[in-house]
């Protein structure tokens, strides 16, 4: 159990978050992956089917297209977020005058629930009397109905997840640029680099474990979008909203299919543990053994 600065702890010192995370991450798991083989309502005992709902998965029309929709905002919500994040992130870590009212108040929307959120960004949204009705009459516009036309409603959506967690990952960043060494940015000053210049060649390369870690929990995050659409669009307008999540829960708890919904379960569990892993691959996250960020 005694272990020096540079070794790792005894397997004593995690058996209980292993503990935990095997009776509320594994177990789960394991049993809706057992509940994919069955038909089950939801009340009384599952019935085994084998393979059925997995052959009724791949035949799924609606299975595709909540699966190119899904990867489609995980993509938007990324391209979206990770520059922004990075930027205000490394504003906050600087040592303005306004920096700690603006940073607080921009962290008010990790307090609201995510029904509370799309509740209100639904009335904003209202074609009849929310902020596009209001546009509409001031400029003479036709059309001011967001969350009812297929592109607009899907980049209202992506919009929406970027104003709700954006101060997450921006949180992310603040922390890791505060780890930079500023003897490299003093270096770089009395060699005449300029602000961006700064920002470019050291802050970013500097902050490329950050930008893995957020990037993972983007994509991971992605697969559980589920309240916002559920509440702003329920899918629509037709299916141009309805992702594999929501997909999952229609089945479930509307067709009281739970077999079924849990074969999309684990394909979503699959899909996000793949997709994370092969942004560690490709980045080399997995080789970076600093402890530090900018070392």
């Amino acid at each position: 159990m005694r272990a020096s600065a540079t070794e790792r702890p005894g397997f004593v010192w995690v058996a209980p978050a292993l503990l935990f995370f095997g009776l509320f991450g594994l177990g789960p798991v394991a049993v809706v992956a057992y509940l994919s083989f069955t038909s089950w309502s939801g009340i009384g005992s599952p019935e085994w089917t084998g393979l059925d709902n997995w052959s009724a998965l791949a035949g799924d029309a609606q299975v595709g297209g909540g699966l190119r929709i899904t990867l489609t905002l995980t993509a938007l919500c990324w391209v979206t977020q990770t520059p922004l994040a990075l930027a205000f992130g490394v504003w906050a870590a600087g040592h303005q005058r306004v920096r700690a009212v603006v940073s607080a108040v921009f962290f008010l929307p990790l307090l609201l629930s995510t029904a509370a959120i799309a509740l209100v960004w639904k009335a904003l949204l209202d074609p009849s009397f929310g902020v596009p009705a209001q546009v509409r009459d001031a400029f003479g516009l036709t059309h001011s109905n967001v969350l009812g036309s297929s592109s607009p409603a899907l980049y209202a959506i992506v919009f929406i997840l970027l104003w709700q967690f954006l101060p997450f990952h921006m949180l992310l960043y603040q922390a890791a640029a505060r780890q930079v060494p500023q003897s490299l940015y003093e270096a770089a000053e009395l060699d005449g680099a300029s602000g961006p210049q700064r920002f470019l060649r050291i802050t970013v390369p500097q902050l490329r474990h950050t930008v893995i870690a957020s990037s993972v929990l983007m994509v991971v995050g992605s697969m559980t979008y589920f309240e916002t659409v559920l509440l702003l669009t329920n899918g629509g307008p037709g299916n141009a909203t309805r992702i594999l999540p929501l997909h999952m829960y229609n089945q479930g708890f509307a067709a009281f299919q739970m077999g079924y919904a849990s074969a999309i379960a684990v394909l979503l569990v699959v899909l996000g543990a793949g997709l994370s892993l092969l942004v560690v691959r490709v980045t080399g996250y997995s080789r970076m053994t600093s402890q530090r960020e900018g070392m």
